[in-house]
């Protein structure tokens, strides 16, 4: 009888390996939790050196490709570099140049009709059903322009943010120009460097990472381009159509604000509703109204998550709560760089994934090897004794 028996491990034992392995997890999940959280606060720190380098690599992806067909065709890459960049000014330029005098032609008709506007706004405030007095509104008049005086040095306080806010940008947009120049001049030569720097084994690997994350940040620029225009184009109808005045202007607004998620699609909108509004009445601006809001659910309902989703194989859901967490953490900013952010962490992750599977035996031919193995390992099991597959059971439960 004592052949058979088997050496139980006790109640405590069992307990004490459980709680070993859940300490040992725990551990490793604070410290990686702690190394983000180091990671994120550098990152904040050094923001003003992160954003334009980030928004220098957006920049490239869209520039890349005429460079490499000037360098391919024996421009000098410095030269290929400037010419496309003059190319980008210039288009930008351009579209300045057609929004601005249909603006400026029409800006007299628009102020004109902004105060007949008004005019009206306060006879329908005086008449039924609200029938507020003139005595009243005067009144309310008086308390805002009180309210201004008394907030005057705060108000002086926020214009003098906001154009150090502004000098900001300006200081964020020309270091990410003059980055943009040297990645698309020496971008080529990174890799190799990087190959010789870090050294095996680490080095193919890093390589490999950093071209597929290049070409996800390509198809998400790729992407939000095409999504743009859709809006722009769709939105840009209705406003001829309906004859709100600025249509074509405020129709690559649309384009333009398209590439800044949540934030730029509603002042475009928001801007397109007060012109109809101003222009040619309300009804015509409920009309534009229910036009922008159809486009907007097109966009972020069907269009942008499908489009995104497969050019940078990104679930939909992914992609809208990468955008609330970009927004609600870094604002506009964050909400533009959400996006390919997470793809490129999806791309890392994806490609762990892979060598953790090649490591593991998978891979081509090698499913179906395992598991055979694993079929016929279960089958063993199966045939074993009661006893060996409690004492096995047992002496796992021993393992931290």
């Amino acid at each position: 009888m004592d052949n058979n028996t088997t050496a139980f491990p006790n109640r405590g034992s069992v307990y004490a390996a459980h709680l070993r392995s859940s300490a040992v997890a725990a551990a490793q999940l604070i410290a990686v939790a702690a190394a983000l959280w180091v990671l994120a606060w550098v990152i904040g720190k050094a923001w003003v050196i992160v954003l334009p380098v980030a928004l220098a690599l957006v920049i490239c992806t869209v520039l890349w490709p005429p460079v490499r067909w000037l360098r391919n065709k024996g421009v000098p890459p410095a030269a290929a570099v400037l010419l496309a960049l003059l190319v980008a000014v210039g288009v930008i330029g351009g579209l300045v140049a057609a929004v601005a005098p249909a603006i400026v032609e029409q800006s007299t008709e628009l102020a004109e009709q902004a105060t007949a506007g008004v005019v009206q706004v306060r006879d329908w405030l005086g008449g039924p059903p609200l029938n507020i007095s003139e005595a009243q509104l005067n009144s309310a008049v008086a308390a805002i322009t009180d309210r201004l005086n008394s907030s005057s040095a705060q108000i002086a306080s926020g214009v003098f943010t906001g154009v150090g806010a502004a000098t900001s940008a300006l200081v964020t947009v020309f270091t990410a120009v003059v980055v943009t120049f040297f990645l698309l001049k020496d971008g080529p030569g990174f890799i190799p460097w990087l190959r010789r720097t870090v050294g095996n084994p680490a080095a193919p690997h890093l390589a490999e990472v950093l071209n597929r994350v290049w070409a996800t940040l390509g198809g998400f620029i790729r992407t939000q381009a095409l999504v743009s225009l859709v809006d722009a184009v769709l939105i840009g109808i209705g406003l001829v159509i309906l004859g709100v005045p600025l249509a074509y202007a405020l129709a690559i607004i649309t384009f333009i604000g398209g590439f800044v998620p949540i934030v730029g699609a509603f002042v475009a909108g928001g801007l397109a509703v007060l012109i109809a509004l101003v222009a040619n009445g309300p009804v015509n601006a409920l009309i534009v109204l229910g036009i922008i809001l159809a486009v907007q659910q097109l966009e972020g309902n069907v269009l942008q998550p499908w489009l995104q989703s497969k050019s940078m194989k990104l679930h939909a859901v992914i992609v809208l709560l990468a955008v609330t967490l970009g927004a609600s953490t870094f604002g506009v900013i964050g909400a533009f760089l959400a996006v390919p952010v997470a793809a490129a962490a999806a791309v890392i992750i994806r490609y762990y994934g892979e060598q953790v599977g090649k490591r593991a035996g998978e891979g081509v031919g090698g499913e179906s090897e395992d598991a055979e193995n694993a079929d016929a390992e279960n089958t063993d099991t199966e045939k074993a004794g009661t006893d060996e597959k409690a004492g096995t059971a047992d002496e796992k439960a021993d393992v931290p």
